[in-house]
């Protein structure tokens, strides 16, 4: 895997970044400028390179991290060592291994880049002060994590009550972009399903 990310540093292309970071948190809360202005302060964004594990498993996760474009996927390794995916998203969204970042414990989740990523990028020092000065962000944490809470429920939900090919129609339908780029492996391991399965469903369809 390479390791590779680099800080943007052109003005437009931060602005138009921020601008959809801005537009996502509007539809939860509305963001006032001077917690715009200390988003701009806090956030790094960065151009991350396909195949790239931004956070690794065995370490402390010391980002959060808001995809503005692109695929990302987290994923553990079972006890035969397995790669199993739990969670695929394109922006725009927090991507992160959220109860190991908030409680600053040894995750054994892997975020990996599945495509080119731009990203911003907030440390957890970062979140603390937004918290402290911001005058929307702990609001908006608080309704990012019920979200975040629900969407876990749901997953649940689905993987004992759907079939295998309900799941993949329902990815099709609410993430056509995740079937569209994603690999086939990817997508089987986080419908709970074993690729030769998935592959016999999407020639069903």
């Amino acid at each position: 895997m390479i390791t590779n990310h680099k800080i943007i540093h052109d003005p437009s292309k931060v602005s138009y970044l921020f601008e959809i970071f801005f537009e996502y948190v509007r539809q939860l809360v509305a963001i006032p400028e001077r917690d715009q202005e200390t988003c701009r302060r806090l956030f790094t964004p960065v151009f991350v390179e396909k195949g790239t594990i931004l956070e690794k498993e065995g370490t402390l996760h010391k980002h959060h991290n808001f995809i503005v474009s692109g695929h990302m996927r987290m994923f553990h390794h079972n006890e035969e060592g397995k790669q199993i995916t739990t969670d695929i998203n394109n922006g725009p969204r927090f991507f992160t291994s959220y109860y190991h970042f908030i409680n600053q414990t040894i995750s054994n989740e892997n975020l990996h880049c599945i495509t080119d990523c731009e990203l911003l990028r907030v440390s957890r020092d970062g979140v603390d002060m937004a918290s402290n000065i911001g005058i929307t962000s702990q609001e908006y944490t608080e309704k990012v994590l019920r979200y975040h809470l629900q969407a876990i429920k749901q997953r649940t939900i689905d993987l004992t009550t759907l079939t295998g090919k309900e799941r993949y129609l329902k990815l099709m339908r609410t993430h056509p972009s995740i079937v569209q780029n994603v690999p086939l492996n990817y997508i089987a391991s986080y419908l709970g399903l074993n690729a030769g399965s998935l592959s016999r469903i999407r020639q069903e369809l």
